[in-house]
């Protein structure tokens, strides 16, 4: 199983970014998705999920409003539009999977996890 998440880099805060995770070795439609966050020093935290179907969605208060989390089954991919970004969005940025657990936000409900990718946000 790959999770690939790609899309980060430099951005001025306000501005935008779409981080993007490709899935291998899993059939998409069968896992809720996540994405999750995780600053230096900072525990990792819950940023937005998604229900098997997309029908279903579900943000952290630190990002609601802000970003939208959307999938693909067809593509295998998931997708992280975060608009009006803060340097408090800094962080890496992982996707993950679960099979069972269903909308939740603990990290240890989740399956499987990309390698992250880098979002900084400068003021």
């Amino acid at each position: 199983v790959q999770l690939q998440a790609s899309g980060g880099g430099l951005v001025q805060a306000g501005g935008s970014l779409r981080l993007s995770c490709a899935a291998s070795g899993i059939t998409l439609s069968s896992y809720v998705m996540g994405w999750f966050r995780q600053a230096p020093g900072k525990d990792r935290e819950f940023v937005a999920a998604i229900s098997w179907r997309g029908s279903s969605t579900y943000y952290g208060d630190s990002v609601r409003g802000r970003f939208a989390i959307s999938r693909d089954n067809a593509k295998n991919t998931v997708t992280l539009q975060m608009n009006s970004l803060k340097p408090e969005d800094t962080a890496v940025y992982y996707c993950s999977a679960n099979r069972a657990a269903g909308l939740v936000d603990g990290p240890d409900d989740y399956d499987y996890w990309g390698q992250g990718t880098l979002v900084t946000v400068s003021s």
